[in-house]
């Protein structure tokens, strides 16, 4: 049972990590510029030197959104890792961790909006380049959302022994 808790604590950290490089790194979309490669994050546009992103007002709205979802999820995933450490020394034998499960299936639900808002607004549409393709950034932000569901589950079904 120690073994399973400490595996799942080291994927948790392990999430939260990636979703703090995924949100703050600016490599969502990597497209090429006659001069080299060019990426673009939630945040800034950058060919050798990193500026404002330049948004449509159509699409303010939806980069907004994004990024408020990526911070929260960011929040929640933190709350949760706290939760689970409180919860680990302060519940009895055989209590679940509902708690934390549910604080992570929150963070779960705020990637899910935040990705999914992106992939439909933002794919492929990459000023300034030829032939745009997804970063790592926007990958990572997928396996967080693959990584917070199997924890909120386990979370959820987990029994402290």
């Amino acid at each position: 049972m120690l073994v399973l808790l400490a595996g799942i604590f080291v994927v948790h950290i392990a999430t939260v990590i990636m979703l703090f490089v995924s949100t703050i790194a600016n490599v969502w979309m990597v497209g090429s510029f006659n001069t080299g490669t060019i990426s673009t994050g939630l945040w800034l546009l950058c060919n050798k030197t990193c500026t404002q992103l330049p948004v449509s007002s159509q699409d303010e709205a939806s980069l907004k959104t994004v990024q408020a979802f990526m911070i929260l999820s960011i929040v929640f995933s933190v709350v949760a890792l706290v939760l689970f450490i409180i919860q680990l020394f302060t519940l009895e034998k055989g209590k679940r961790f509902y708690m934390t499960g549910a604080v992570m299936l929150v963070c779960w639900m705020c990637i899910l909006i935040a990705v999914s808002i992106y992939t439909a607004r933002f794919t492929g549409t990459m000023l300034y380049s030829t032939n745009p393709h997804h970063g790592y950034c926007f990958i990572l932000a997928w396996i967080c959302f693959c990584f917070s569901f199997i924890i909120g589950i386990l979370y959820l079904v987990l029994r402290k022994k």
